[in-house]
């Protein structure tokens, strides 16, 4: 029989057939579709490459022409074939550019689409709580508002070329090294207002399925946590799509189908003959596999029933000169001048001769060598951009860390000396043990790669060559590659600027010689706080069994106990000058309504950040002294003033009450700050009473 999906079918017709291969399909068909399936023979064919196949991640009856669903990663791009590279999440998080990010979801929905794939794992979003957490660089930043907001734009544009998006790693997933087995405490208060809003805005905009995180969440692993997956994620907030697990390991025992997991992934552990024999022992009811199943098959045949916008999805299209100028797009926006004494803009007729230094500047160097690696077909290092900007008998390489005295002296004589320092995929990035690489045991061990962070400086040899540049060139520029913050205290009062760039993908180099020298304003803005010292950070421990989660992280952190951070969350320079006057409020009938308006007093266009905070009374329950609760950017020509609107919602200003598990609303006095960075000397302020 053929149950296959038709395109231009009603939501009843979908239920309908749903229904029929229900009926019509056994239990082993049934159990069949809830895992994945080929994964580790896939691996072994590609040499232990990542997403070099499309695996097969539930769905699928041949007996009945019910397709499966194809998964890939990954949150810089497809990892598939050779796609798109785009800057990491993190960098794009330092964009504030929602637009910018539905428009990055959409290149990566149709790359996928070209290259096999209806379901990707893209949408990463756990919180950065600390900056040694490895896998920083795959989500947006530190605060909930902002991830929600960056996250619900990059599944709508996954999602428009019908690829479900899948938003990740549920929940608390902050640690990389003991993901597998640590056991996070978290209270509910803290667990809805801060590690849970971001999940339930981007589900809210529609994305369609869920993927479990390996931890432990107060006792039980994620992965078959009834409390999350049923008891928050379906019946508290009405999700209706299916559930997945991490790849490998995310699945202990078979009841977790009945807590609320759909599809085991990347093969059938728990949910092959043992969850078909706990159904026909009674341990486990038939209905549950039947319910896991028709919320697998009507996502399934949502998105593949819907028209596409594209009439053809060709392999063309991968790395298109399109796909490739919003890569560029992306770099552009996302970097963040942390100091200028008047080095940049580099200008043409004085700067003629460059010096370039270390070995980042040379290397392709897009991130981490986990999951979310992409191929991209080429790479535009720092030294490559900047030769193509200025051509070759301009740009010298002066050396690297190997022989800082050395790269020192190649820099002396050249109008200004540009040091690239940061990470890669050595020092940092998803952990993945050896024993999952498919490899021979004997291998195994050298095999492991990324993992947490032990150090939130540069290397010792960094410093040395930044040093010596610096002492011998007085218009030093200091360029950072890094996946969240990185300790610059024992070295930024040395150089001229300082521009941290992330891993910024295929096209960074080219970007890079367009910021150095003003084509472009540099305008993103800090997604996380870099703090002054470690001290000032939460507990963090890469190798602990538990670990306990607290309401306070990031700036909310650095207010609560009244530390000076280096560098304060929204914080970024620009080569022009903003000044915001004019803040109002009022409340609407459904939140706060609110005003501020901004000024380019500089001699170029150039994009800001305007962002919107919110204090709250605090007299009935603690609270942090303020929240982010909007931004936008907004691009600004010399002299032009512009004016932002904000609306704030009453939900986005409520507190939990776990005696009575709801929402409410504190009445008193909300003060609203707005500017351009959350440093309070950056922000107006104003007072409404709710």
């Amino acid at each position: 029989m053929d149950l296959s999906p038709r395109k231009g079918v009603s939501e009843g017709e979908i239920a309908g057939q749903v229904s029929s291969i229900l009926e019509l399909a056994t239990l082993a068909e049934k159990v069949e579709m809830m895992s994945g399936h080929g994964f580790f023979a896939q691996i072994r064919e590609s040499g232990g490459r990542l997403s070099a196949h499309p695996y097969r991640a539930g769905g699928g009856c041949e007996r009945l022409k019910v397709p499966a669903f194809y998964f890939t990663d990954g949150p810089r791009g497809v990892a598939r074939g050779n796609s798109t590279c785009f800057p990491c999440t993190m960098a794009r998080g330092a964009t504030f550019d929602p637009d910018l990010e539905r428009r990055v979801g959409e290149v990566m929905g149709v790359e996928a689409r070209a290259q096999g794939c209806n379901l990707s794992g893209a949408v990463c979003v756990n919180l950065l709580r600390h900056p040694a957490w490895g896998r920083a660089q795959e989500t947006y930043g530190e605060d909930p508002w902002h991830l929600g907001e960056m996250g619900a734009a990059l599944a709508v544009g996954i999602q428009t070329h019908n690829v479900v998006a899948t938003v990740k790693h549920f929940a608390l997933n902050s640690i990389e090294n003991a993901r597998f087995q640590i056991d996070v405490k978290v209270d509910p208060r803290t667990l809805r207002e801060v590690y849970l809003p971001h999940f339930k805005r981007i589900l809210d905009a529609g994305c369609a399925s869920v993927m479990s995180a390996y931890n432990k969440m107060n006792g039980e692993y994620c992965g078959q946590n009834r409390e999350l997956l049923t008891d928050i994620l379906r019946t508290e907030w009405g999700f209706d799509g299916f559930v997945h697990s991490d790849w490998v390991l995310g699945v202990y025992h078979a009841y977790a189908a009945p807590a609320g997991l759909d599809v085991e992934n990347p093969e059938p552990i728990h949910f092959g003959e043992e969850l078909a024999a706990a159904v026909k022992s009674g341990a486990i009811e038939p209905r549950v596999i039947d319910t896991a199943c028709r919320r697998i098959l009507t996502t399934l045949y949502r998105f593949a029933t819907a028209e596409d916008p594209l009439e053809e999805y060709s392999i063309d299209l991968v790395a298109s000169p399109a796909h490739r100028a919003i890569a560029e797009e992306a770099v552009l926006k996302s970097a963040v001048l942390l100091k200028n004494d008047g080095a940049l803009p580099f200008d043409k007729t004085k700067v003629r001769r460059i010096a370039i230094a270390g070995r980042l500047a040379t290397i392709a160097n897009t991130g981490d060598n986990g999951s979310s690696r992409v191929w991209p077909p080429y790479v535009v290092t720092a030294l490559d951009g900047l030769k193509d900007y200025l051509g070759d008998a301009s740009v010298s390489f002066a050396g690297d860390e190997s022989d800082p005295a050395s790269a020192s002296a190649g820099a002396e004589s050249a109008d200004a000396a540009i040091v690239v320092v940061g990470y890669t995929a050595r020092d940092e990035g998803e952990f993945i043990p050896g024993d999952m690489s498919g490899e021979d045991s004997a291998e195994r061990q050298q095999r492991s790669i990324g993992g947490d962070r032990d150090n939130l400086g540069l290397a010792p040899d960094q410093i040395a060559l930044i040093r010596k540049i610096a002492a011998t060139n007085p218009r030093s520029v200091v360029i950072v590659v890094s996946g969240s913050a990185v300790l610059m205290n024992e070295w930024i009062d040395d150089v001229s600027a300082v521009m941290q760039t992330f891993y910024s993908g295929m096209e960074g180099g080219r970007a890079l010689a367009k910021l150095l020298f003003g084509n472009v304003s540099p305008s993103g803005k800090l997604p996380f706080t870099v703090p002054a010292s470690p001290a000032d950070l939460p507990f963090f421990d890469k190798n602990a069994a538990s670990i306990e989660y607290g309401p306070y992280h990031g700036y909310t952190l650095a207010e609560k106990s009244d530390r000076m951070p280096a560098f304060a969350f929204g914080y970024g320079q620009s080569y022009a000058r903003f000044a915001y006057r004019a803040l109002k409020a009022r409340r609407s009938q459904s939140g706060i309504e609110a005003q501020i308006s901004v000024t380019n007093l500089g001699k170029m266009e150039a994009d800001e950040i305007v962002q919107l905070y919110v204090g709250f009374p605090g007299r009935v329950v603690d609270r942090p002294k303020k929240l982010l609760r909007g931004f936008e950017r907004v691009s600004i020509q010399p002299g032009e003033i512009k004016t932002v609107r904000f609306d704030v919602s009453f939900e986005s200003l409520r507190w939990y009450d776990v005696a009575t598990r709801t929402w409410r609303l504190e009445p008193g006095t909300y003060f609203i700050y707005g500017g351009g960075s959350s440093r309070d000397e950056d922000l107006l302020r104003c007072e409404i009473i709710l």
